[in-house]
Order: structure tokens, then sequence, then C-alpha cells
């Protein structure tokens, strides 16, 4: 804190140590409000001052004459409008009138054509057509001045309108006030009596009618009395009835996936011949599955006596690998052990061809669970086990890779590209690919043991490498039989031919024997892998036969009784699916909006019938006997009563029914002329616009205040040799654009009190606020320059801009554009004025304290913004402002 009071001292003691700085800083200190006085000045009262708006006025009108007298209301309104000081009339012909609005030395013309006062009298003789007055105006010249001229011009045709019609009124009330004298005495009796009696009299078709249906419902009332009870017997039946609606709302909830259910059946039309095939299928698989474990077994028997040839090789090498490298009887023992393993030997082939078959069953096994997971409603447990047995087929697959590509690169040792390096390559690459699924597959057995589902992206990864890997195996596959397997038994042949072994070849046999004996392991291994996959193959044949025969019991009914369903049942349903759903949710819709209002009414006639039923009795009855008996009388008095008024009536004008509107004549006339009168409260009322305008000018020049103060004085602190912190570097200079703001507010607003004489309600408090809103203005500003350096400087006079156009100051905000409507709530400015705008008319507390709390709000808004980013900015800010310096023209 002491070094902040240092600094703000030493900034004083250094200011009024230079008399041209201390009149700078007075100059700072009064610019500001002259710009508010003179804008406050300027629009003190304009609205008292119209008389200066110049409006050119012509009369061409000719008059016209009403009953042999001389009428001509366009002179009348020419001299109405020579006392009318509101606007400044001119009278002008119509060429000046022309020419000078639209060289603005008019804002507007108005003239009164020739016809106005026939068209206006018109009525008077059955020729109706409205009088026009031609109203020209150049909203070139000034934005707010037609305005003014149109209420000008529309007042001029209010007065007509209103003068006309009181004096028509007035006319006529005259003549009907004397008809009223004579027969206002009479007028009561023939208004009653005609229109009672004639209403009475045009009524008794239908109270004859009535009468009969009287008669009717008597001679019914035993099967009235019948259906009524049925709406109790129906009462009862509700409860069933809530019951079927229950059952409808869920059939029509659920007819969407009935719907699709069907359409899907549709689709299996074309394919119904597969269908009954794929059953015929099943039934010939049922019927020649022992065949099928036949096969196994022989598979099982072959790969074991070829497990055991293959063995009693590998047993044999040992021996030839002694023989060679002592050289005794070489030749016959080789050609010896060739002999013997020629069996092992031919198992090869059918190793490799094994290896690659049960590649591609792995592959099939990861498209087949791939497009499962596409699929939904997966349980994430069943997933995890089986994306287990995945991993440990992949894992098995590598190794299968492993051991072919050791026999094709021992084939290679006996005779180069036996297998050519592309298809070592593919093999490899389907290595490759089994490896990456292989990691795929662990990452989402890692991911279910974390979360519920998998992840969608590594499902499609594992959907596309498994459609990889399954072409490359099947690409494998599909050249092995006729190129692969003639080029590995050539080799073979060479290997086990004793004719074909020369002496040159016997010297390089002991040199692949290693070859040789790496051959015979892996195919070994090769065997072996098919050993343990064919057994547990058969352990699964049992289940596996039970199953399918279980789906051949009654597969080809069952079949037979599906495609007549698909033939000829579906295509019934399908053309009544559309009609039958509209139905349903209609019912539906029944049910679920007007059937609780049917039951109730049900309720209600119900207890109606049985509280109201015996009254009803006796009511049909005295009803019944009214029609017969007296009836017949009432309609005949009210005949002759009505032929007595007609008669009365011919005697008599119609035209003297007028009298009603006897009276007092001008209240009347005036009141038709002027029928409404608004009655105006003025609440927080405001005697001249300049006050009204204060508030504004005000918080828009302690703005610009703040913005000069960061233009000339400097918000960066000359320290002098000393260390301060940056918060006390900060605080101490703005303690000094403090002092300079504060000094700014009350210049204002004292001067727009005592000075200008504004009308303030709250004085104190229009003096408090000001200080009040310097005070954010100036922190928020000096903030802005301390923070980004010139740049800020920027953001205060756009901020400036943004604020003037959105906070309301001068039109409503809610005749601005969008854009500024939504920066309203949070521009300064507009709460800002809204506190000033207190003090000037009278201070609502709770308005008033919620703008002062959002000026706070931004204040510290302000200092945090300082403290928060000063630092981390600062060395950029540092480095712009260098780069500026350099252009010798931005400080």
């Amino acid at each position: 804190m002491g070094g902040i009071l240092r600094i703000y001292r030493n900034d004083w003691r250094n200011l009024f140590r230079v008399p041209v700085a201390v009149l700078l800083v007075a100059a700072l200190v009064v610019l500001p409000s002259v710009y508010d006085w003179v804008n406050v000045a300027s629009v003190w009262d304009p609205y008292s001052n119209t008389s200066g708006i110049k409006i050119a006025v012509t009369s061409l009108d000719e008059g016209t004459k009403v009953q042999e007298k001389d009428f001509n209301i366009g002179n009348e309104v020419m001299e109405s409008l020579r006392s009318n000081k509101n606007l400044g009339w001119t009278f002008v012909d119509a060429e000046t009138a022309h020419n000078g609005v639209k060289r603005g030395d008019y804002y507007a013309s108005i003239v009164i054509p020739a016809n106005f006062s026939k068209r206006m009298t018109g009525i008077l003789d059955g020729t109706i057509v409205k009088p026009e007055i031609e109203y020209t105006v150049n909203e070139k010249i000034n934005a707010i001045a037609p305005k003014i001229t149109d209420k000008g011009a529309t007042s001029i045709t209010t007065q007509i309108s209103e003068n006309f019609t009181e004096t028509i009124s007035e006319t006529v009330f005259t003549v009907l006030s004397q008809i009223d004298k004579e027969f206002q005495s009479e007028l009561p009796i023939i208004r009653k009596v005609e229109k009672g009696l004639f209403k009475l009299e045009a009524s008794l078709p239908e109270i004859e009618t009535a009468g009969k249906r009287v008669l009717k419902i008597q001679e019914n009332w035993p099967q009235i009395h019948a259906s009524a009870e049925r709406i109790s017997t129906l009462e009862n039946k509700l409860p069933e009835v809530e019951k079927a609606g229950e059952a409808l709302e869920k059939i029509a909830e659920h007819w969407p996936q009935i719907a699709s259910t069907l359409d899907h059946l549709g689709g299996l039309q074309d394919k119904l011949p597969k269908i009954e095939e794929a059953a015929q299928l099943i039934v010939q698989l049922d019927n020649h599955y022992g065949e099928v474990e036949q096969i196994m077994a022989q598979a099982s028997q072959g790969l074991t006596e070829a497990h055991k040839i293959v063995n009693a090789a590998l047993t044999a090498l040992p021996e030839a690998e002694k023989i060679a490298s002592a050289g005794n009887d070489f030749v016959l023992e080789l050609q010896q052990f060739l002999e013997k393993s020629s069996a092992a030997f031919e198992a090869v082939p059918a190793a490799i061809k094994q290896n690659l078959n049960l590649l591609q069953q792995t592959e099939n096994s990861v498209v087949k669970l791939a497009e499962q997971l596409k699929g939904e409603d997966n349980e994430p447990q069943a997933v995890r086990e089986q994306l287990e047995v995945l991993s440990a087929q992949l894992a098995a697959g590598s190794s299968v890779i492993e051991h072919t590509l050791s026999i094709l690169n021992a084939l290679n040792t006996f005779s180069p590209e036996t297998v050519s390096i592309a298809e070592i390559a593919a093999l490899k690459g389907v290595d490759s690919v089994l490896n990456s699924q292989k990691s795929l597959v662990n990452a989402m057995i890692t991911d279910l043991q974390n979360k519920e589902d998998a992840d969608s992206s590594a499902i499609n990864e594992l959907f596309l490498k498994s459609g990889l890997g399954k072409l490359a195996i099947a690409k494998l596959i599909s050249g092995y039989d006729s190129s692969t397997i003639p080029a590995i038994k050539n080799t073979l042949e060479q290997i086990t031919s004793a004719a074909d072994v020369t002496a040159t070849a016997l010297q390089q046999v002991p040199d692949r024997l290693p070859a040789l004996g790496t051959l015979l392991e892996e195919t070994m291994s090769a065997i072996e892998f098919g050993q343990t996959s064919l057994a547990s193959l058969q352990q699964d044949l049992p289940a596996i036969r039970e199953a399918i025969h279980t789906a051949a019991s009654g597969v080809a009914d069952q079949t037979q009784g599906f495609g007549a369903f698909i033939r000829d049942t579906l295509p019934l349903l399908e053309s009544s699916l559309p009609t039958a759903g509209e139905k349903i949710q209609q019912a539906a819709n029944f049910v679920r909006q007007d059937l609780p209002t049917v039951e109730e009414r049900v309720h209600q006639v119900s207890e109606l019938i049985r509280t109201g039923l015996p009254r009803a009795d006796k009511g049909v009855a005295l009803a019944a006997d009214l029609v017969r008996n007296d009836l017949p009388v009432l309609e005949d008095s009210i005949r002759k009563a009505a032929s007595t008024i007609r008669q009365i009536k011919e005697e008599i004008d119609l035209g003297e029914i007028a009298q009603l509107l006897g009276g007092d004549i001008k209240s009347k006339s005036d009141f038709l002329a002027n029928p409404v009168v608004l009655k105006e409260n003025k609440l927080y009322p405001i005697p001249n616009y300049g006050s009204a305008m204060t508030p504004f000018y005000v918080v828009l020049s302690l703005w610009v205040g703040g913005t000069l103060l960061v233009s000339l004085l400097r918000t960066g602190v000359d320290t002098g040799g000393l260390t301060y912190k940056r918060y006390q570097l900060y605080f101490g200079r703005l303690l000094t654009f403090l002092t300079v703001g504060i000094l700014q507010g009350l210049v204002a607003v004292l001067g727009n009190i005592f000075i200008l004489h504004c009308y303030v309600v709250n004085k104190v408090w229009f003096v408090l606020f000001g200080v009040l809103i310097s005070i954010v203005f100036v922190t928020i500003v000096f903030t802005l320059v301390a923070v980004f350096g010139n740049l800020g400087k920027g953001i205060a006079i756009v901020f400036m801009v943004l604020q003037f156009s959105s906070s309301g100051g001068t039109f409503p905000i809610s005749t601005t554009g969008r854009f500024f409507q939504i920066l309203n709530p949070y521009m300064p400015f507009t709460y800002a004025i809204s506190l000033m705008r207190e003090a000037v008319g009278g201070i609502l507390p709770e308005v008033a304290i919620r703008d002062v709390i959002y000026l706070i709000i931004f204040g510290v808004l302000a200092l945090l913004l300082a403290l928060l980013l000063k630092k981390p900015l600062e060395p950029f800010i540092h480095k712009a402002s260098e780069q500026a310096e350099e252009s010798k023209l931005i400080s």
C-alpha cells in the first residue's frame, strides 16, 4: 500500500511542478463537461420551436353550394391555419409550393384540390367519394422534420373531419329534436308493444312446432325412459371400454414396429426360393451328418499317420547328420534316409494347405464378429468373451503363419524360388494384418472392462481390417493349388529322388541338412496344430449334430407354412396395412383425446337421468296439457294484438321514430365529432427535452473524458530507480487517473445543475451517481490501455461506439437492430444512463440499486482483467509498442 501511495503523491508533486501540465489537466477536467453542456443546450426544447419548420399551404378549392348556401372548406382551413403557430405555415400558390419543397425551401407542402368541398358534401346527395388532400414531404432535408410535418398534415385532416362531422350531426339532431317534442310521449308504448308482439308473432310457428314435439315426446316417453336406462347400463360398461382403449393405445404405439416387420417380411418374397432351398439343405445335412463325422475321423487318422511319418523322419535325421559329418558310406545312407522320409515330405503341401485353411477360418470369425458388433443390442459381457476367444484365435493364426514361413524358407534353401518372394511377402502381409487385428481386439477388451460399450471407431476399424485380411488369405489360397503346390512338390521330389543325387549335389547336402530338419520340424508343428484344431472340432460335433437335427425336424412343414404365408396372406396384409394403420391411429387419438370427455359426459347424463327423470315425467305431462288446452287460445290473442299494432303503424310516418334522438343537440354533435377523450397521466414528468437528454450526454462525456485522459496522460510510471510490484504500478497511477475522473464527473453534473439549470429531482444523488460512473469508466478505460497499450485506446473507442448505439440513450433499444438489442445488457452505458435517469426523474430504489451493482461489477471486472492479464501480456505489448515506434508515426 505504501508503494501505491508513494506513486500517487509523486504524480501530483511532479504535476504541480510544471504549470503547463496543471493547465493541461485542468483542460482535461473541463473539456468533457463542455461537450455535455453544448449538446444538452442544443436540444433544450426543440419541439417548442417547430414554428420555424416551413410548410407550404395552397388551396385550389372551388367550393360548392349546400341548400343554396356557398360552402368552401378550403378557405376555412386556410383561415384556421393563419392563427396556428405550431408550424411555419406558408401560404403560396401550387407551383411555388411544388418547387419550394423540391429545392428544400419548405419541408413539406399541403394542397387542397379544387373538388374538395364538392366531394366533402357529396354525402348529402348520395355521392360518396372521399375527398383528398395532397401532402408532399421532402425527407432528404432532415430525418426528424418529416415526422413533425406528418403530424401537422394529420392534424389538418382530423380537424376537417371533426368539423364536418360536428356540423352534419348538429343539423340532423336539430331536425330530430323537433320531431322528438311532438311524439316523445308515444314512443315508449310503440317501442315496447311493437317489439314484443311482433317478435312473439314471428315465433308462433316455432311455438307450434315445439308443442307438437312435446306431444310426440309424451307419446314416446316409455321408449325414452327405456333408452335412459340403457345409458345407466353403458356407465357400468365404462371400465371395460377403458381397458379396450388402453389395449388400442398399445397397438397404436407399436404399430410402426408392426408395419416395419411386415415390410421386412415383404422383402422375403424374392428370397423365398432360397429360404426353401436352405431348408432342404438342412434336411440333407441332417441325413448325411454321419458322413461328415466319418470324414472328420478319417482326417484325424490321416493327421495321426502324418505325424508318425514326420516324427520318424525327424528321428532319423540326426543319424544322417552324423553320417554326413563322418563321411562313412554317406551316399548309401543318405539315399536310404531320403527314401524312408519320402512319405514325410509328401505331407508338407497338405500341411501348408491346412494352415492356410485355418487362417481363412480365423478371418471368417473376425468378419462375423465385426458384423455382429456393427449391429445393436450387443450384451457387453458376451461381446468381451467373444473378443477374448477371437484374440486367442488370432494369436494361434500368427503362430501358424510363422510355421508356414519357416517351411517355405526351408524349401527355398533346397531350390531357390520354389515359393516366390511375392508369395512370402503376401503371407507376411497377412501376418501383419492378424497382429493389427489382435492389438485392436485386445484394446477393445480393455475398453469393455472400463465402460459398457466398445468404441464405434474401433469396431469400424476392425470391420475394415477383417475384410482386408479375408481378401489377402483368399488370394493366397486361390493361387496355392495351381502354382504353389506344383513348385513345392517338384522341390520335394528333388530332395527324395536318390537317382538325381550326383557327387556334386552330395557335397551340398550336408550344408542343407539343417534346412531339411527345419522343414520337417515346421511340418510337424503344422500337423500338431491341425490335430488340435480337429480335436476341438470333433468335440463340438455332437452338439452341432443335435442343433442341425433340431432344426431339420419339421423344417419342411414349417417352411411350407411360411411360404404359404408369404405368398398368400402377406399381400393381403400389405394391401390393407395403410388403411388399418390410419384407422388404428384415429381410434387411438379418440381414446387419448375424446374418450375421457365422453366418459365424463356419460357419468353426467347418467346422474341427470337418476335425479332428473322423475321430475321430467311430471314436466312432460304438464307441458302436454298446456299444448292441448291453452296454446290455441294464446296464439289467437297474439295474432289479434299484432294486427292492431300494424293498423297503428299504417297511420303514422315511420320517420317519427327518430324522436328518440332528441335532447342537447350541441353535446351530441360534439360527441360524434370527438367521441373519445384521452386522459393523460405523466409518471416522473420532465419539463423539457434537454433535461431528459442530460443522462445520456453526461454519461457519454464521462467516457469521452476517460478516453482523453489515456490519450494525453501516460499510464506507465517512471519509477525513478525504485522497485515496485506490477500491481503497485497499476493502482498507483490508477489513483491519479481516478482523481481527475472524479473532478470531470463533478464539473459535468454540477454544470448541468447550476449553469444549464437542468431539471433534476434528486440533485445529491445526481452528483454521487455521476462520480460513481466516472470512477467506473476511468477504471475500465485505464485498464484497457494499461494492459493492451495503444491497442487498448482503440478498444476503448470501439467500445464507446458500440455503447452509443446499444445503450438506448436516444431511441428506445427495442427500435434498434437485433445486434444492438443483444449487446444492450452487457454495456456499462446501459446501466449508467439508467442510473442518471433515476436521479433526474425520480429514484425507484430497486432500479437504482440494480444499476449501481452492475456498474460496480464492470469496475471489478476491469480490475481483475488488469491483475490477471497485465503480466502475461506485457512482453507482447512491449514488443508491439517498439515495432510501432519504428514506424516513426505511431508513439
